[in-house]
């Protein structure tokens, strides 16, 4: 029998914020490009087709929440996806969408 994980109010608030985290387009496109090896803001902006202040700005955010980390080499910063944490949810989330990809897109409650 598999056993049941239980959060505590403050931890669904935690996964509710990861989640949130993880709800942006380009912040996912920015953890997908990730996983190919370390990028620079100008590479992934380009990649991504965004201002190079907004890829700023969500490699920011997701840097906080702990998703990559960033490292400073001279005048430029290099980014890398957390692999031990992300690189798993990312796996889970190609395996559900394989199986439930039409019903995301179809759904009327999400936001798009």
């Amino acid at each position: 029998m598999s056993q049941q994980l239980i959060l505590r109010k403050t931890d669904v608030t935690a996964v509710s914020l990861l989640f949130n985290a993880l709800s942006n387009e380009s912040r996912v496109g920015i953890l997908n490009l990730l996983r190919n090896g370390p990028k620079y803001v100008v590479v992934i902006s380009e990649a991504l087709n965004i201002e190079q202040t907004m890829a700023s700005h969500h490699l920011k955010c997701l840097a906080f929440c702990g998703l990559l980390t960033s490292e400073r080499l001279g005048k430029t910063i290099e980014y890398t996806l957390n692999r031990e944490t992300v690189e798993p949810i990312l796996r889970l989330a190609d395996k559900h969408i394989s199986k439930y990809a039409i019903n995301l897109r179809t759904c009327k409650t999400l936001v798009r």
